[in-house]
């Protein structure tokens, strides 16, 4: 089973869970079913919430790679000096 599918099936099956609640198929009492509401919502910003801190704490825990940006500078100045030498001006 591919990424995606995974992750069509989790929202198909909790969607499908989340209105045979509220529409009724099981016989809840009402103070259940206006509790289901407004479900979709919370679990979507409680989504967005938890998308949010998992970037923040990436960007706040990155971490440098010196060797690679040493290597990299040395290849533009490698590539600033071949084109140097075939006539190209900076």
């Amino acid at each position: 089973m591919t990424k995606l599918a995974q992750w069509l099936w989790a929202p198909a099956l909790l969607g499908s869970a989340w209105a045979a609640l509220t529409l009724g198929a099981l016989d809840l009492p009402s103070s259940c079913r206006e509790g289901l509401w407004p479900l979709p919502t919370y679990l979507l910003v409680s989504n967005g919430c938890f998308a949010l801190a998992t970037v923040g704490y990436c960007v706040a825990t990155f971490h440098d790679c010196e060797d690679a940006a040493r290597e990299l500078q040395s290849q533009i100045q490698e590539a600033r000096a071949d084109l140097s030498r075939r006539g190209m001006r900076f």
